[in-house]
């Protein structure tokens, strides 16, 4: 049986506790489960004139088969895109984050022996958990302002599909387990990006913005825990750890950046909206078009901190922009 951990007591020296420690005693102030429960729970009615979600993020918002559908049907898929939205969230969080946290606390992974990187991983559940009701919240709340008596059963997103096509590759244990780890490493140093996009877009309904917005907060500090709780796992994993760990990294952050065209075509089919297929490759054939974000540069940070930069098959120094 391969040893997956090294049992030598580590030499390198573990990361200072001070991070952990500043993060987890801010939680009861900084917490949006603790701080802004009260805010969220208080519905606020639908403003006139603001979309549900930013038109500009639609990736073929511009295309002439698109703009010639009725106005109806364009806010339909507007709405929509808001209720995907939501719901890739709320998957990557059952399915992905909320598992692998589950494992940090339960031990799958050495070097979180010491109390604030246990307790800081304890309270990132808790925001996790959090996160996954505020969204299905969100999603409630717009079916009933719209009116919405049908809408389309969302598939897994292509995040986490790409994970479990990868997942099918491994058979032993411990590498599912470190998959489920790197997505989740990746995945929460580069959420902000996206969310700071939604918090800060004044074209959307306030309570949508707001969503993001606390989201945020929480996941601003999840970048540093996971960060800095990485740094203790990696020091433990021998050579085969090490390698599958910085040969799939790529794959996280491909994943994780792309659009979903599959959800986009199950949209402007459930809407009806001619020409789906035709706009989605129109579109797709566009430069830039595969990625929702390219800026990984917290995980570029973490790269260079574990000390692999050279083991890395992915290029950094792209343009480091989202599509806005």
């Amino acid at each position: 049986m391969t040893e997956i951990y090294s049992q030598e007591p580590c030499s390198e020296p573990h990361v200072g506790p001070n991070t952990l420690k500043r993060i987890a005693a801010a939680w009861p102030r900084r917490a949006t489960i603790r701080s802004d429960m009260t805010t969220f729970m208080q519905p606020a009615a639908p403003e006139a004139g603001l979309t549900d979600y930013p038109v500009h993020l639609i990736p073929f918002a511009e295309h002439p088969r698109f703009l010639d559908a009725s106005e109806e049907a364009r806010r339909l898929v507007n709405t929509l895109a808001w209720q995907a939205y939501n719901a890739r969230v709320i998957a990557a969080e059952e399915y992905v984050a909320n598992p692998t946290f589950e494992k940090l606390k339960h031990g799958v992974f050495p070097g979180i022996d010491r109390y604030e990187a246990k307790e800081a991983v304890q309270q990132s559940h808790i925001d996790e958990v959090w996160h996954t009701y505020m969204h299905m919240t969100a999603m409630q709340r717009t079916k009933e302002a719209h009116n919405l008596t049908a809408q389309p059963e969302y598939f897994h997103p292509v995040t986490n599909q790409r994970l479990f096509r990868l997942m099918d590759q491994y058979s032993e244990e411990w590498e599912r387990d470190l998959l489920f780890l790197i997505w989740t490493v990746v995945g929460e140093l580069h959420i902000n990006n996206f969310l700071e996009l939604l918090a800060r877009d004044e074209t959307i309904q306030p309570m949508h913005s707001l969503v993001a917005r606390l989201h945020a907060r929480d996941e601003a500090a999840h970048g540093p825990i996971v960060a800095e709780v990485m740094k203790d796992i990696f020091v433990h994993f021998n050579k085969e750890q090490r390698t599958l760990f910085a040969r799939r990294l790529p794959d996280a952050i491909i994943a994780l950046g792309a659009e979903d065209y599959e959800m986009w075509a199950q949209i402007l089919n459930f809407v009806g909206v001619a020409g789906a297929e035709e706009m989605i490759a129109d579109t797709r054939r566009l430069p830039g078009t595969d990625s929702m974000l390219t800026d990984f540069s917290t995980v570029e940070r973490l790269v260079r901190d574990l000390g692999i930069e050279d083991q890395i098959d992915y290029d950094f120094t792209g343009l480091r922009t989202s599509r806005a």
